[in-house]
């Protein structure tokens, strides 16, 4: 087991950053830790690379524990935190080779991370002139310098133009065919084009853990439809397998029905049957940007 957590707490003062948090990552698999801001996501992640430990719990990264064998959890470790630190006087291999170093990497890697994260171009500048995108490549190369079983990725496209953002995209879709990549990111799309599961962290708690494709398999369907008259949302309720209606404009509906069966022939008989005319009539399936919505809210 590359990540494993057991009844993790973190405290500050009065308020719990993270309730009794559990969960488990294997190898290889790409895992996308979502939850709004100041849910616990940045506080879960420095415990798991040794920087702050937890007030309860215990956790262990490729079976070192964080608390006891810090300096084995950090070689283990490829960690790009939120807030990427970086030295900006130095040049872009300056500040690699250094790294490389502290890590006993040959210079040869240095070169390899340079074309893995697409720092060609800008490697012979210095820091400071780059641009934010190619910064965060920067800390990128860095956290893959010792070539870590396990990588920790704390907003890793943050900045990125859509040309990088792809790049990267493909670049942590081909490192989690062989490590554990456990990433935070606000942009539900990428998770969708990444992660093979996703954890969801809400006010220090987990509300969701699930593998993506199970996620779309349980998806809601809905339906919107447009009438030409105004219909009582008591009479929708009856359709079969509704679970919510809303009337969102005029007379536009949205009802939610709990399957992923095509619903719209059942809208479009009730219409017939109490003679009303369809001036639209969509289906969509609930997002994951949805689902996080409705369990963060």
């Amino acid at each position: 087991m590359s990540i494993e957590v057991a009844n993790i707490s973190k405290i500050y003062g009065s308020q719990r950053a993270l309730n009794n948090i559990s969960f488990k990552v294997n190898k290889p698999e790409i895992v996308g830790f979502l939850g709004p801001n100041g849910a616990g996501k940045s506080t879960m992640m420095k415990i798991l690379t040794t920087y702050i430990e937890a007030s309860e719990g215990q956790a262990k990264v490729n079976n070192f524990d964080v608390n006891t064998n810090q300096q084995k959890v950090q070689q283990s470790v490829g960690y790009l935190p939120e807030h990427n630190p970086l030295y900006l006087e130095q040049y872009v291999r300056e500040y690699l080779a250094f790294n490389a170093q502290v890590y006993g990497v040959t210079k040869e890697r240095i070169e390899e991370v340079i074309q893995l994260t697409g720092l060609t171009p800008e490697s012979h500048k210095k820091i400071g002139q780059l641009s934010k995108g190619y910064r965060q490549r920067v800390g990128f190369a860095n956290a893959l310098l010792h070539n870590p079983d396990v990588l920790i990725l704390d907003e890793p496209t943050t900045g990125l133009d859509p040309n990088q953002l792809v790049d990267i995209r493909n670049l942590i879709k081909s490192i989690g065919k062989e490590k554990t990549v456990f990433l935070s990111t606000h942009i539900m799309q990428e998770v969708e084009a990444m992660c093979d599961r996703v954890i969801i962290i809400n006010k220090g708690e987990i509300v969701a853990d699930k593998k993506l494709k199970e996620l779309r398999e349980g998806q809601e369907q809905i339906v919107v439809v447009e009438f030409d008259y105004r219909v009582e949302d008591a009479f929708l309720l009856n359709l079969p397998k509704v679970k919510q209606v809303v009337n969102t404009h005029d007379f536009i509906y949205e009802i939610t029905f709990s399957t992923t069966e095509d619903m719209r022939s059942h809208v479009f008989d009730f219409a017939h049957d109490n003679q009303l005319k369809i001036l639209q009539l969509n289906q969509k399936n609930m997002s994951l940007e949805n689902l996080f919505r409705e369990l963060t809210k």
